[in-house]
């Protein structure tokens, strides 16, 4: 491995690093020191060797086996925010809600960000989305590191946002976003962030080990990633229709709160929450024909053979 002046920490377990606490090891976990860190790491290794960025682990499912893998996981340095005028500049660590409070204290609305679980590294990524918002409405730019340790910068266009999609290239780690949203009230904007969150409250799992919705919604989306109003259909609704709300394999379980929220009741395996999800699509395709998509990354080997 190359020499950091961060933390590259061998064979390193990545259980205690994802919402739903499970997952093996990976090869490699290197936790960059700043972007020059990240940049000389990444330009000296070798092509070969697979490189995963990974955020706060909040919507994600380690596999038992692991991960033959570097990842890449950023923390201070990385997570810094402000706001000038209407723009808010968020650094890939800083966390979604972190953003929302901040750039509502400055009359800047990103309010949709405040009940996304996450960082906003992943929220570009994943072209993260609430109340019928979206961040390719306020995306101006976000920087990244390459493969090969190049320092770039990505438009809206570059990325090619769809639903829960961009086209960021294997490997490249997105270190900052540059949002432009509109004004607002602070107080009404922080009225607002308190309504939502006590919505959520009211209706999803929040206190239970979960990362957030497991299967998208089986619905129409533009190439912006806006939802189609002609397709209404729900991913929990169809969940509900297959009786597999409340269904269980080994410690997961498919939320009694919200049916497309999958939990680990604890002692649960990654193997239990995939073959849970495995479980739940196959059902709903029996029952109604619509093959969920995993909103949930899946990512490693399954654990070896005894």
């Amino acid at each position: 491995m190359p020499q950091v002046r961060g933390t590259l920490t061998p064979d390193r377990s990545l259980d205690d690093l994802t919402w739903l606490r499970v997952g093996g090891p990976a090869d490699w976990l290197f936790q960059p020191a700043d972007v020059d860190d990240l940049a000389a790491f990444l330009a000296a290794l070798d092509p070969a060797v697979p490189v995963f960025p990974m955020g706060v682990g909040s919507n994600l499912i380690v596999r038992d086996g692991g991960l033959r893998a570097v990842v890449i996981r950023l923390g201070r340095g990385f997570n810094g925010i402000a706001v000038q005028g209407g723009r808010v500049t968020a650094g890939a660590a800083a966390l979604d809600a972190h953003v929302a409070r901040k750039a509502a204290q400055a009359g800047v609305d990103l309010t949709f960000l405040r009940t996304i679980p996450g960082a906003i590294g992943g929220a570009v990524r994943m072209n993260a989305g609430c109340y019928g918002s979206y961040v390719s409405d306020v995306l101006l730019y976000a920087r990244a590191v390459t493969r090969a340790g190049a320092v770039v910068t990505l438009t809206p266009e570059d990325l090619k946002f769809g639903y829960r999609h961009s086209d960021l290239p294997d490997g490249w780690v997105l270190i900052e976003a540059v949002f432009e949203a509109p004004a607002g009230d602070p107080a009404a904007l922080e009225a607002r962030m308190a309504d939502q969150l006590a919505r959520r409250d009211a209706s999803q799992p929040t206190r239970e080990r979960s990362a957030g919705s497991t299967f998208r919604n089986p619905a129409g989306f533009s190439s912006t990633g806006r939802a189609d109003d002609t397709h209404e259909l729900k991913a929990w609704k169809v969940i509900d229709d297959a009786g597999m709300r409340g269904a269980t394999v080994g410690g997961a379980q498919m939320s009694r709160m919200h049916s497309n929220f999958m939990i680990n009741t604890g002692g649960a395996t990654a193997a239990d929450l995939e073959n849970l999800g495995e479980q739940v699509r196959k059902k709903v395709f029996q029952k109604s024909g619509i093959d969920l998509q995993w909103e949930i990354m899946r990512v490693g080997e399954p654990a070896p053979r005894k």
